[in-house]
């Protein structure tokens, strides 16, 4: 590509000859024009002589910016006919890179190109001057236009990679617009790039760089009151050595803090919310909405403690000179407290420059203060007054006296100090450093300037810690009377005092800062500033974290506090709800008491943090690729330990209080279940972990009493046969594997596809199933289900038991689905799998009942490919007009669909005609479900044709409206206050009608609560144990938790039944299944009754077909075409002791378990080439049919019931 660009801008002196010429295709030939194009560079027009790129492109593009279709305008031709030759090549150089304007840079069209190779004796007849300007010509007018003219496919950028909720995001083609030569692409997003993201100020936003954005408010937020309050005393308790320990391990804390944060801040964009953004996009919404809530409200807290702090300072300086406004105290602390914030709150909404300008000055007030401090140091006691209170200038012995510490008692009998203690104390003046990080939003580029601003300051808060403790340890003693006489007297006896008798020194006095400053009021200054810059983070901090969280809608009534005004969408409702709640503080008072839950709360914000980075780390997706490389995972969870411990070392009380928050808000956004993918770290750990447990599980041995019956239940949809998913679900809830199988006919889109597993999840999350769901496509259903039976599952984790519905059309239906049905399940026993079949008395398909349950519309609606000239735009279009209701019929979107037809399909009867409609349904299917074919089979879309582009899987459901839709909306489903087990909660009627109470029952027969239900167990034969397995583990869910369990039994010898009885009663209590009954039946070979046979006949005469018309007579099945399902004479002679068993049975049956609720029997043998398909599925109706829900299983013939430990 380097290579064309050069030889394109090149001169035609410089090109060397080439073998290759460019021809442009669109469907017409071009080699007249291109003659005609280079003729016309040749020569000369009158004209405006100015023209130049700029209008050359607006030639090209219409007045939308759009390139208009008519390839035959040349650009260079404008260019070559008022331009010297040299000045052309710039020209054409400049309008082909940055003066293009933006949307003409991105535009894509159809045209393609081919590439003809030229002779040599082309090449050596091209040696003059004149036929190379010409070849020039010729390319330059290729080249006219950008590279995307010739081809469909987007080149790398950037913008391509944006979400596509982004302004500017840039379209790029997708996989059907590529592959599919008759779906062309639409560029839908038309954007105007006039605003650099990269640079501080975008139309006028302002941001901010790593000084001023996270550098000095670090510094303000880290140089706190402490600085010149406790610094001193902290050196006095514990020494300078262990005063150094001290500091350095609270820089240790906040050191790897701070790389940790690096890291998250490096590994992609952070966005508006700081704290709360890189937690909840790392760890998930529940970690991070939980610590977004507590850090705002920690936040807003703090605001009011700072300026407490800063009334405390302005009462102290006010009594010096006398002054007070009230009672100097509590009340003047109020008024000073609720004006100090008042004037915070209007710099802040006035807008962020502001607030920026009065960091500054407050930052220089700071700085100035602190150069105050080491001045004072350096010039030593300016007066006999300051020499008596124990300030005596550098001096070895005082620094030697120093060295150690020398914890003690607080006053009037308080705590007993020691190391935690002290730094329990001190911990929070190294706080401070995320306030660059939770402005993240009014970064210029927060990768960078959140890492380097932050530990900047560190280091430089840590060496003025440090600094100033070796100044206050050389300089002041730490206990002095005062007393001013000894001074004068030259004796140091205003150092003999008593610890705790005296009023001056490190210990005793929290002045000592402004004792050993060159100019005192420049310390009270200091502190204003500290203390006010402190309030002015915190009080844009909390708004700024609260706005983010409140976008995300992770808590309820939150979300109107997310909006933003200006065009630095300023959170001005989040700025007033902070000035409420730090007034409030600030009224109330008593604000030490909620000190040490702030520091834990920030703390606790710090250990998510460090947490983050660990578990990112050790989950290593491929996503994680943080530039900032100065971390380590055992290094973020070594700080996040230390966090907890801090935590604890502050106040245990708090630190509960504060995982106890922490744990409630986590639960509630878990509960609530937002609708959110942030690609989190616990996301990928999950894969991780399934991932090492099925390679594990692979190692693990099988044996029978770890048996699990993992399930492929060949449903669809879902939604279309529930009382068949139902079944399958309660014999592998919390137990084992479920797959719903959906065999489509044909070949389908990938859209179509994702829209029915989009469909399929919907159900199992709605109905509480925990499944999975398979999609295949194939020829017909025997391949797509011998696809499914063969590729679902991975490793051990393997469906070994197929679960089919029965199919009642068998009579009915084309012969080749029938066999093609019975060959399933010989596949099935090929592969060792377990057969089950289920058969209901009003049949499995539901989908004629039941309207769309799920906020979907019908997948009739739905295309299934890509028509020609559509793009998938169209289909994303689809899925969001389905999910919001807002289309009724994703028919909607299909450009052959007249308006009317749409407008019909959106309107609904009324709720009592509905009510009608569905009862009137109701009963026609109950008449249909026996005789429409593949109404309740198990053949899932045999209906579905290839070529057509609708699928007939559920029938023809009316659409629901925009409102029913809306109200089964995830968000909304939570505020249901119905409960999940109301089936008229889960199911509907077409167009949301309510379903008749006998309808609900006979859908939710297998789920709703049984109370005295009977299960018959007919164990005929050894199949395993599978056939007494399944019905026992029903028997142990909670909603047949009392059923009663029948056990039914062939006898071998009527002489031996007593015996027979005891040796099956002895086997069931082996293997410690309870049961009600046993009975053996003991004539099974008796010669059925008249009237059995004639139904039985009745079944097959159909498919019995004569000895002579079977070929020469010969009616072995082997001979039989495979296609053609018939019964011949010999094949009812070959088999006619089973028939008559099975009559037998059936008249056994209907005298013992017509009242029971569900009939679990062994499923009858299909011996291959021995009997044909119709003959076996008489067999099964004569079993089932007029009973209750009957269950056919077949095990694999091994054991899956043991008797040993």
């Amino acid at each position: 590509m380097s290579d064309t660009i050069s030889f394109e801008l090149g001169s035609a002196a410089d090109r060397p000859p080439n073998r290759f010429q460019v021809n442009p295709v669109n469907g017409n030939s071009r080699k007249s024009q291109d003659g005609s194009v280079v003729g016309s560079g040749s020569g000369s027009r009158g004209g405006n002589a100015d023209e130049g790129p700029h209008e050359v492109y607006r030639r090209l593009t219409n007045a939308d910016g759009e390139l208009l279709e008519d390839d035959t305008f040349d650009a260079t031709q404008m260019l070559n006919k008022h331009q010297p030759r040299m000045q052309r090549q710039s020209i054409k150089s400049s309008f082909r890179d940055k003066d293009k304007p933006s949307r003409f840079k991105d535009l894509q069209t159809t045209t393609r190109f081919q590439v003809d190779p030229q002779n040599e004796e082309s090449e050596e007849s091209n040696d003059s001057q004149e036929e190379r300007e010409l070849l020039d010509n010729e390319y330059d007018t290729k080249y006219g236009k950008s590279f995307r003219h010739f081809t469909r496919e987007a080149l790398p950028r950037l913008d391509n990679y944006r979400n596509m909720m982004s302004i500017q995001a840039a379209y790029r083609p997708t996989l059907d617009e590529l592959h599919n030569a008759t779906v062309t692409g639409k560029n839908t997003h038309s954007l105007t790039r006039n605003q650099d993201p990269e640079s501080g100020i975008m139309n006028g936003i302002l941001k901010f760089g790593w000084i001023k954005g996270v550098l000095i408010r670090c510094l303000l937020n880290i140089w706190g009151v402490m600085l010149f309050l406790r610094l001193s005393w902290v050196v006095g308790q514990a020494g300078v050595i262990e005063g150094f320990v001290l500091i350095l391990t609270t820089t240790a804390v906040t050191t790897i803090t701070a790389l940790s944060m690096s890291a998250i801040s490096t590994n992609g964009v952070i966005k508006g919310g700081g704290t709360y953004y890189m937690i909840s996009r790392s760890l998930g919404p529940e970690f991070g909405g939980s610590i977004g809530l507590i850090f705002s409200l920690a936040n807003a807290v703090a605001c009011a403690m700072y300026v407490v702090g800063f009334c405390e300072s302005m009462l102290s300086m006010m009594s010096n000179f006398g002054w007070e406004i009230v009672d100097g105290a509590v009340q003047d602390v109020r008024i000073i407290g609720c004006v100090t914030i008042l004037l915070l709150l209007i710099i802040v909404v006035v807008g962020m420059e502001w607030e920026a300008k009065a960091q500054i000055g407050l930052l220089i007030i700071l700085l100035v203060a602190i150069a105050d401090f080491v001045i004072g140091s350096i010039i030593g006691p300016k007066n006999d007054h300051e020499l008596a209170k124990g300030f005596l200038g550098y001096n070895a012995t005082v620094f030697k006296s120093n060295l150690f510490a020398d914890y003690r008692q607080e006053k009037d009998g308080g705590v007993q100090h020691d190391f935690f203690s002290v730094f329990a104390i001190f911990f929070p003046a190294a706080t401070g450093i995320l306030a660059g990080a939770n402005i993240s939003g009014d970064l210029k580029d927060p990768q960078k300037s959140i890492p380097k601003g932050t530990i900047y300051a560190i280091v430089i808060t840590t060496a003025t810690y440090l600094i100033m403790v070796l100044q206050c340890g050389a300089t002041v003693v730490r206990d002095a009377t005062g007393n001013i006489t000894d001074v004068l007297n030259g004796t140091f006896a205003f150092l003999d005092c008593e610890p705790g008798q005296c009023s001056f020194g490190l210990q005793n006095s929290f002045q000592v800062i402004e004792l050993v400053s060159g100019f005192g009021p420049l310390i009270y200054a200091g502190c204003f500033a500290a203390t006010l810059s402190s309030a002015l983070a915190s009080l844009v901090s909390a708004p700024k974290v609260f706005q983010a969280l409140c976008k995300d809608e992770l808590y309820p009534k939150i979300v109107w506090f997310a909006k933003g005004y200006g065009k630095n969408n300023e959170p001005v409702r989040g700025y007033v709800l902070t000035f409420v709640i730090a007034s409030a503080f600030i009224l109330i008072g008593e604000l030490n008491l909620i000190a040490p839950l702030i520091s834990n709360f920030f703390l606790a914000a710090y250990m998510l943090i460090n947490f983050s980075t660990f578990h990112a780390s050790l989950a290593k997706p491929v996503g994680w690729r943080p530039t900032f490389k100065y971390y380590n995972m055992w290094l973020s969870l070594l700080g996040s330990i230390l966090c907890v411990a801090v935590m604890f070392l502050i106040s245990w009380a708090t630190a509960l209080i504060t995982f106890a928050a922490v744990l409630a808000l986590y639960l509630i956004v878990a509960y609530r279940k937002p609708d959110v993918n942030w690609g989190s770290t616990t996301q990928a750990q999950t894969y991780k972990n399934a991932l090492m447990s099925v390679q594990q599980l692979n190692n693990v041995e099988e044996h029978v009493k770890n048996y699990r019956p993992q399930i492929l239940v060949l449903s669809g949809l879902p939604n279309t046969r529930p009382v068949l998913v139902d079944l399958a679900y309660m014999l592998t809830k919390n137990l084992s594997l479920l797959v719903c199988g959906h065999v489509v006919r044909g070949s389908s889109s990938q859209k179509y596809r994702t829209y029915l597993q989009e469909r399929a999840a919907n159900w199992f999350r709605k109905h509480r199933v925990k499944g999975f769901y398979a999609l295949v496509d194939g020829e017909d259903f025997e391949s797509g289900t011998r696809a499914l039976m063969q590729a679902s599952g991975i490793g051990k984790l393997k469906p070994n038991i197929i679960l089919m519905g029965y199919k009642t059309d068998w009579q009915t239906c084309e012969h080749k689905e029938l066999d093609q049905y019975f060959n399933v399940m010989h596949k099935a026993l090929d592969m060792y799998l377990s057969v089950a079949i289920l058969r209901v008395p009003q049949g499995l398909d539901c989908s004629q009942l039941l309207g769309s349950q799920d906020g979907w519309t019908t997948s009739t609606d739905v295309p299934r490919t890509l028509q020609p000239n559509e793009s998938s735009g169209d289909l994303q279009a689809a899925d969001s007009s389905a999910r919001n209701g807002l289309g009724g019929s994703i028919d909607s979107l299909s450009r052959n669909v007249s308006q009317e037809d749409r407008n019909r399909n959106e309107v609904l009867p009324s709720e009592q005609t509905s009510l009608k409609i569905v009862k009137l349904r109701f009963k026609q299917s109950l008449r249909r479900m026996r005789s429409w074919p593949g109404a309740a089979s198990s053949t899932s879309d045999l209906s579905f044709i290839a070529g057509n582009q609708a699928k007939d899987v559920s029938g023809m459901p009316d659409p629901l409206d925009a409102k029913a839709a809306n109200l089964l909306q995830p968000s909304t489903l939570r505020k249901s206050k119905l409960k999940h087990d109301d089936p008229a909660s889960l199911y509907k009627g077409p167009g949301g009608a309510e379903l008749p109470k006998e309808v609900l029952a006979d859908l939710t027969q297998f789920t709703r609560k049984r109370s005295h239900a009977v299960i018959d167990v007919w164990w005929l034969y050894d199949d395993g144990g599978l056939t007494l397995l399944l019905p026992y583990i029903i028997s142990t869910r909670r909603t047949w938790q009392s059923c009663k369990l029948r056990v039914y039994a062939l006898a071998n010898k009527k002489a031996e039944l007593e015996f027979e009885q005891r040796s099956m009663a002895s086997l069931l209590s082996k293997f410690r299944i309870d049961y009600s009954d046993l009975t053996l039946i003991p004539d099974i070979t008796k010669k059925p009754q008249e009237t059995s046979t004639q139904f039985f006949n009745e079944l097959i005469k159909d498919f019995v077909v004569p000895d002579k018309d079977t070929e020469n007579g010969n009616s072995s099945r082997a001979t039989l075409n495979e296609d053609d399902a018939v019964i011949t004479d010999d094949d009812l002679l070959a088999v006619q002791d089973k028939t008559n068993r099975y009559l037998r049975l059936r008249e056994y049956l209907r005298e013992q378990s017509t009242k029971s609720d569900l009939v679990v029997m062994t499923l009858p043998m299909p011996r291959k080439n021995i009997v044909s398909a119709p003959l076996y599925m008489a067999w099964l109706e004569s079993l089932s049919r007029d009973m209750p829900p009957f269950l056919f299983v077949r095990g694999n013939q091994t054991s899956v019931l043991t008797f040993y430990s």
